[in-house]
């Protein structure tokens, strides 16, 4: 695997864009790591400090990630050095909107991603611009679709990404405020760590639950698990947190879900940040979410919570470990070799597979179909990790090899 791995590192992405905005010091990347199949796809982040090699992993992470949920394609980024809590965010994304269109509109598909939400944001804007849906590049590129088939696919896109969910088995908002696009990662999220148990042995019943980062991803995760019976213990969130050793159950994680500032944590009895990083990692946990920035989980991290029971990392982050290399660091492998951990390209490929579903003719789009196909599509990728090794350490590993034998 890790030969494999090394090769796929190593191999210079196929196109890197680079733009520098003329209005504020912002800059950006697209990294296109291939064309495989016509098109490549990945969304658009945007953090302080964020650089090229960042986008490149993240860029080399989606084209894994198209082997597990397709279409079959190759993996690209789009990264933003720029505060997103500056009052000029939206001006700096239509310009760099207005300066990536070319791709988007022949090969390159988007969507959100950390700090820039998929319908507030990168939907109006690109339709301002010109673009049907701003994955039509893919649907261009890889389907080389024309005219009528052009709009019957990307008008599934839009009405399926773009869809209220409805279902009150499905939503945790009666009052519909939320789209497929909002809940998706994070019900893929939780799926991962149900079907983890279903596979391997046991179930998520009763499990004790942290999670990392209360955005959309988290706290949704979050929400899906408590709804299959386990039990929230601790949230640490990027202003602070909360812990309750004997767990939080599922009215009260419905409950912090809707009260929820954007992508914030609200709770009464907050933890500033210090002390929650203190006392979290050791109150106790069957299950991890990292579900906020790449490269925050730190071995210690991993050691104490193993100490105190971990069985189970579900990576709702792009490469969650604090490691320089790309994928695979001396912390993920540590992880790896601990306790499972369901890779993100298993975990959080929930949004990718929305996408390549609604590309195919003729989908049934509903909340059911799209919910039940996401699930389908993890259970499917942990039960070949499962017939290739049936130990419940080693699973990202093995997640990985099945991968690039497809890619390398």
């Amino acid at each position: 695997m890790k030969h494999l791995l090394t090769q796929f590192e190593n191999k210079a992405p196929e196109i890197v864009f680079e733009w520098h905005d003329a209005e504020t010091p912002a800059r950006g990347w697209v990294v296109i790591n291939s064309l495989r199949g016509g098109a490549a796809g990945g969304g658009t982040r945007m953090r302080p400090g964020l650089d090229r090699d960042e986008v490149v992993s993240l860029a080399k992470t989606m084209e894994i990630k198209f082997t597990v949920s397709g279409p079959r394609i190759g993996g690209a980024k789009s990264g933003i050095d720029f505060d997103p809590r500056d009052p000029r965010k939206n001006d700096v994304l239509r310009r760099w909107y207005t300066a990536v269109t070319p791709l988007l509109k022949t090969y390159y598909g988007t969507g959100g991603d950390l700090n820039v939400d998929e319908m507030q944001e990168v939907v109006p804007i690109t339709e301002s611009l010109g673009l049907w849906h701003p994955q039509e590049g893919v649907v261009r590129g890889h389907f080389d679709a024309r005219d009528r088939e052009l709009v019957g696919r990307v008008g599934q896109l839009r009405l399926g990404v773009a869809k209220v969910v409805a279902d009150p088995r499905l939503t945790p908002d009666p009052a519909g405020r939320h789209s497929v696009a909002d809940l998706i990662t994070g019900w893929g999220v939780a799926q991962s760590v149900r079907h983890y148990y279903a596979v391997y042995g046991g179930d998520i019943a009763g499990k004790r639950v942290i999670v990392q980062g209360w955005g959309n991803v988290g706290s949704a995760a979050a929400y899906y698990a408590a709804q299959s019976g386990a039990r929230v213990v601790g949230v640490i969130d990027r202003d602070g947190g909360i812990v309750n050793p004997a767990g939080y159950g599922f009215d009260e994680i419905r409950e912090l879900f809707l009260a929820k500032d954007g992508n914030t944590l609200r709770a009464d009895g907050l933890v500033p940040y210090a002390e929650i990083d203190e006392a979290i990692w050791d109150v106790g946990a069957e299950v991890f979410l990292p579900c906020a920035a790449s490269r925050l989980v730190t071995r210690d991290q991993v050691d104490r919570m193993t100490t105190r029971g971990l069985e189970v990392i579900a990576c709702g982050a792009n490469v969650p470990f604090a490691d320089p290399e790309i994928f695979y660091g001396q912390t993920y492998e540590h992880a790896d070799k601990s306790v499972a951990v369901v890779p993100d390209f298993i975990a959080n490929s929930g949004m990718a597979r929305t996408f390549a579903l609604l590309m195919r003719d003729g989908v049934e789009i509903t909340d059911q179909a799209i919910f039940s196909d996401i699930s389908a599509t993890i259970e499917s990728a942990l039960r070949r990790c499962h017939e290739s090794s049936p130990a419940r350490t080693g699973v990202a590993s093995t997640a990985f090899e099945i991968a690039l034998d497809q890619l390398v």
